[in-house]
């Protein structure tokens, strides 16, 4: 009797989740969207291009602009929620934002978890050292510490190969590790490495970091949905394959100063 009531309470708890306001089990169609009004957005604003602060604390970045275009297609609003990064996904997965944009590489394993978009462009992990460091390649971090930022493929790569691994919540942390001498090496994605080392050696005066010629890793990057997303998604895709085929996303990153590539050979 007693399994009997337990099972029924388990039923009845369920039944009243799945039809309670704002419980995550349920996924966002487009009607959903358009109902609210606004399409929410998960993202940690401190990786420049793709996304950081600009005046009046304003989210500002590749990634904002062509969201702000999709979202101008689907006639509702952009509404954006700051986070480290590795709150993005869980954010995410549990129903509470219904997009997560923060550079997000696709892996295999993340596609466990998240609905990803069409992928809107490649990228390349960038290794940044000291302008004295004896480190001149991939090879030369057997060994070393390298600093990363908390969640990103750069932790989890980095982790993989065995490199002694110091991750921090925000790329800022990671790159004061390195200046301040407690790594060997940053390892970031590459566009956002080319703006800040750029700006930290503006600051200095001086050549003081450098990014090596050879890449850790190329990879997609994309947007996170909720699993089971897919006609919210689907109509998302459309818009962004628009964007890749008639170069509005190319146009964005000239914007913004940054090298594209596109994901369609």
């Amino acid at each position: 009797m007693k399994k009997l009531i337990s099972l029924t309470l388990a039923i009845l708890m369920l039944a009243l989740c799945v039809s309670a306001t704002g419980c995550s089990s349920k996924v966002k169609t487009l009607a959903d969207v358009k109902a609210a009004g606004e399409l929410v957005i998960a993202t940690s604003p401190d990786f420049p291009p793709f996304e950081s602060l600009g005046e009046g604390n304003e989210v500002v970045g590749i990634e904002i602009d062509i969201l702000n275009a999709v979202c101008e297609k689907l006639g509702v609003k952009l509404t954006i929620k700051r986070m480290d990064f590795e709150s993005v996904i869980p954010g995410v997965t549990s129903g509470k934002y219904d997009v997560g944009v923060s550079g997000i590489t696709i892996t295999e394993e993340r596609a466990k978890n998240v609905l990803f978009t069409v992928p809107y462009c490649l990228a390349q992990q960038a290794i940044v050292v000291t302008a004295d460091s004896a480190i001149a390649s991939k090879a030369d971090l057997e060994n070393k510490t390298v600093s990363v930022q908390k969640g990103t493929t750069a932790d989890i790569f980095c982790s993989a190969q065995g490199y002694t691994v110091k991750a921090f919540s925000g790329n800022t942390e990671a790159e004061l590790a390195l200046t301040s001498g407690k790594v060997d090496a940053w390892v970031i994605d590459d566009l956002t490495a080319v703006e800040m080392v750029k700006q930290y050696n503006e600051d200095q005066g001086k050549e003081a970091l450098i990014i090596l010629p050879e890449a850790m890793t190329n990879e997609p990057y994309a947007f996170a949905m909720k699993l089971g997303s897919d006609e919210l998604c689907a109509e998302i895709n459309k818009v962004l394959n628009e964007m890749i085929a008639d170069g509005t996303i190319a146009s964005l990153f000239e914007k913004y100063g940054a090298p594209y590539t596109s994901p369609v050979n």
